[in-house]
C-alpha cells in the first residue's frame, strides 16, 4: 500500500481518556511549561547579564537552558492542545517537525553535558592550562558543534523516514517519534536501521562514554587531595553529575518503552514514562544549577532584588 492512499495525519493513540480531569491536567501542564519557560528564561539573563558569569562553565549552562526552552517548544504547544481535544491527529509535515526538534533537543542535551564534562576535566586535571585551552573561541566552536553536528544527522534521520511508504497511521505515543513511524513501513527499513544506529552511537554512546570518562579521572585526581579541594571539586561537578543521572534515567525509560508493546503495560504508566526526557530535565536543570552553583545562586537573588526595587 502506498502512503499517497494513507491518510495526511497520524494518530497519536496513547492519550487517555481522563473525562473531566482534563481541565485539571491542561492547567497542571500550563503551569510546569510557564516554569520551565520562567525558570530556564531567567537562567539565560542572569548569565547573560552579569560579566563574572562569562565563563565557560556558566556559558554552557545557558546552553543548556536554550536547548530546555527548544525542546519545550517543540513539545508542550501540541501536547496541550491535544489535552482538550477529543481527536489527536498531526499531519505528517507537523509530525516530523515535531520529531526533529524531541529528537535534536535530546542529542543536544548529551552533547552539551559531554562538553561541559570536558570543561570540568580540563578544570580539575589540567588547572594550570586552562584558560589556554577553554578560550572563547573554544567555548564557541564547541557551542557550534553541539548544536550543528545533532542537526545534520537528525535531518538526515527524517528524511529517510518521511520517504517510506507507510501501511498504517497510528503511533503509540502522545508525541511523534521516529521508531514509531519507521515500524508504520511496508518496506524494508535496514538503511533507517542503520542510520538510526550511527545517530545512536554518535549523540548518545560516545557522549555517555566520555562523562564516564571524564568523572573517572577526576574521582582519580581528587583521591589524594585535601578535603578542601575535594569540596571544591564536588561543588563545581555535582549540578553536572546530577543532570547526567537525570538525563540518562528519563533516556532510558523512553528507550525501554519504545521496545515493548504498549498493550502489555499499563497506559497511564506508559504515558508518564515517555513524558520524562522532555519533562524532567528542562524542570529540574535550572534548579540544580540555580541552587547548587554559588555564583549563579548569588547573582539570581540580586537580579531578582534589583528587579523588584525598579
Amino acid at each position: 500500500m502506498e502512503n499517497s492512499t494513507l491518510p495526511f495525519y497520524f494518530n497519536l493513540t496513547m492519550f487517555v481518556n481522563i473525562g473531566h480531569y482534563r481541565f485539571m491536567a491542561f492547567t497542571f501542564c500550563v503551569l510546569l511549561y510557564s516554569f520551565i519557560v520562567s525558570a530556564n528564561l531567567l537562567l539565560i539573563v542572569v548569565i547573560s547579564q552579569y560579566r563574572t558569569l562569562h565563563q565557560p562553565m556558566y556559558m554552557f549552562v545557558a546552553l543548556l537552558s536554550a536547548n530546555a526552552l527548544y525542546g519545550s517548544t517543540g513539545f508542550f504547544p501540541r501536547f496541550l492542545m491535544d489535552l482538550l481535544s477529543d481527536a489527536h491527529l498531526i499531519s505528517h509535515p507537523a509530525c516530523f517537525t515535531q520529531i526533529y526538534v524531541i529528537y535534536t533537543y535530546a542529542c543536544n542535551e548529551l552533547t552539551i553535558l559531554s562538553v561541559m564534562a570536558y570543561d570540568r576535566y580540563v578544570a580539575v586535571c589540567h588547572p594550570l592550562h586552562y584558560h589556554s585551552k577553554m578560550t572563547s573561541k573554544t567555548v564557541l566552536m564547541l557551542s557550534a558543534l553541539v548544536w550543528i553536528f545533532p542537526a545534520l544527522i537528525v535531518a538526515a534521520v527524517i528524511f529517510l523516514s518521511a520517504q517510506l511508504p507507510l501501511c498504517g497511521n497510528e503511533i503509540q505515543k502522545v508525541f511523534c517519534a521516529n521508531w514509531n513511524v519507521v515500524k508504520l513501513s511496508c518496506i524494508s527499513t535496514n538503511n533507517n536501521n542503520i542510520l538510526g544506529m550511527f545517530l545512536s552511537i554518535t549523540t548518545i554512546f560516545f557522549p555517555l562514554s566520555y562523562v564516564l570518562y571524564t568523572y573517572l579521572r577526576i574521582v582519580l585526581v581528587c583521591w589524594k587531595k585535601s578535603a578542601e579541594f575535594k569540596s571544591k571539586v564536588l561543588q563545581s561537578c555535582l549540578p553536572l553529575l546530577v543532570s547526567f543521572i537525570i538525563y540518562s534515567i528519563a533516556g532510558f525509560c523512553d528507550i525501554a518503552l519504545s521496545r515493548y508493546s504498549v498493550e502489555d503495560i499499563n497506559l497511564f504508566v506508559a504515558v508518564v514514562l515517555s513524558l520524562e526526557f522532555v519533562v524532567i530535565p528542562p524542570v529540574l536543570n535550572p534548579l540544580v544549577y540555580g541552587l547548587k552553583l554559588p555564583d549563579i545562586r548569588k547573582h539570581i537573588l540580586q537580579w531578582l532584588i534589583c528587579n523588584k526595587r525598579t
